[in-house]
């Protein structure tokens, strides 16, 4: 059994029915919008965050249609997030296909991830259970509030780990945070347990982005972006910001803050890779995310059944041994 059928073995039933209640979510009468949906179903990945919420709904109840529906919801809110990144970002690729917005434009784009938004809220209700919409409603501020402070730290002249982890913790970590939570609430579990389980997905997510980080520095082409991809669009993540505080170089400094800038050619950013490289960075960050699963996995109580432990360790160490 490899890691991903582990990961599975505990919901694989419950998981085919979900497939096909998302499946079911994004379709439309009308042929346009009918055919991006299609497209963006065919780029749908490993339903990772789904599983989650599934995963830890089997540990404190059973997955019911609450729990489906909320799964969705967090499903359907990350997709229509990535869509309308990808416009903010312009970006040409997502995991080594084509986004929404260079197959079709960036008006028709936002268009749709809006509508995929409305269809979030709308299965957010069908759970019947205000707390859940609320934790998707905060879900959905945390992302963008998560994008704006990105943007906003293009102009940053520190280069702060601290800073680095608040955009993180709600661009990334958020979003694993609410599917655990979800989970929790969905089958009942005590206030408790729902805090652990929060904890738990947010130190997951956070492992998750800082391996999504580390890949800006691979010239492997099966990952799906290109090497220094990051940094085209003014992003120093956690091994760039490790080597600048460590060498603490003023030339180095300087070139940072052109790449915030997007002032940068091609050419100095794969030098500041070549750098970052060299001097530790991403030692320093496979390091840190490795501390981070360590301490996701102490959050999980001892009476978790052994089947869901077993899928949840291997979850998350699915999530920082992957290739792309």
């Amino acid at each position: 059994m490899d890691t991903v059928d582990i990961i599975k073995q505990p919901i694989i039933h419950e998981l085919e029915a979900f497939r096909e209640l998302f499946v079911s979510s994004l379709k439309s009468d009308n042929p346009l919008l009918d055919n991006v949906l299609s497209y963006i179903k065919k780029r749908s990945g490993k339903m990772m965050r789904p599983i989650l919420v599934m995963l830890i709904a089997k540990t404190y109840g059973v997955v019911d249609d609450a729990v489906n529906h909320v799964a969705l919801s967090l499903e359907l809110l990350h997709t229509a997030s990535l869509v309308h990144d990808d416009v903010v970002d312009e970006s040409n690729e997502r995991r080594g296909q084509q986004s929404v917005n260079a197959v079709y434009d960036n008006k028709l784009s936002v268009l749709v991830g809006d509508y995929i938004l409305a269809t979030c809220l709308k299965h957010a209700a069908m759970t019947g259970n205000i707390r859940l919409v609320e934790l998707v409603s905060n879900l959905g501020q945390d992302l963008s509030l998560g994008e704006v402070i990105q943007l906003a730290n293009l102009s940053n002249k520190e280069f702060s780990e601290k800073d680095y982890f608040d955009v993180i913790r709600r661009k990334t970590a958020a979003l694993f945070a609410a599917a655990a939570e979800c989970g929790a609430v969905a089958a009942g579990a005590s206030d408790n347990d729902v805090e652990c389980a929060a904890s738990f997905g947010e130190l997951l997510g956070i492992a998750f982005q800082i391996k999504d980080d580390i890949f800006d520095y691979s010239d492997d082409n099966g990952i799906g972006k290109p090497t220094g991809n990051d940094m085209m669009e003014g992003k120093l993540t956690l091994p760039a910001i490790y080597v600048l505080n460590k060498l603490n170089d003023a030339s180095l400094n300087e070139l940072a803050l052109r790449i915030r800038a997007m002032k940068a050619t091609k050419e100095e950013i794969l030098s500041f890779v070549e750098t970052v490289k060299k001097d530790g960075g991403i030692e320093y960050a496979d390091m840190v995310m490795r501390d981070y699963r360590n301490k996701a996995l102490e959050m999980l109580p001892e009476y978790v059944p052994q089947n869901i432990r077993m899928a949840l360790t291997a979850y998350i160490d699915y999530v920082i041994d992957r290739k792309k």
